[in-house]
């Protein structure tokens, strides 16, 4: 896979960018599906201590803003997302 030029969705940096789905794991593909992937730079993305897999309130922040877009792009309610993702981040 090619590099990615663009804008970092955390610091706002511009220049190479890494995809991060916002429900990792499982639910890596429902993010796809729904459009729940921002771009982070390797820093806000990967490395310790800010980084998003290294800093539970950064990954706390995403799924509030993931959750929210998914309930208003498909006019959920959080009982309708928690049925998806199977959890309120809310």
């Amino acid at each position: 896979m090619g590099k990615i030029i663009g804008e970092c969705f955390i610091c706002g940096c511009y220049g190479v960018v890494e995809r991060h789905h916002i429900f990792g794991g499982a639910l890596r593909k429902k993010s796809e599906r729904y459009g729940l992937v921002v771009t982070l730079c390797h820093s806000c993305h990967n490395e310790p201590p800010y980084g998003v897999h290294h800093n539970a309130k950064a990954m706390q922040k995403l799924h509030e803003y993931g959750q929210r877009k998914a309930m208003v792009e498909n006019g959920w309610n959080i009982d309708d997302f928690r049925r998806k993702f199977y959890k309120n981040y809310l």
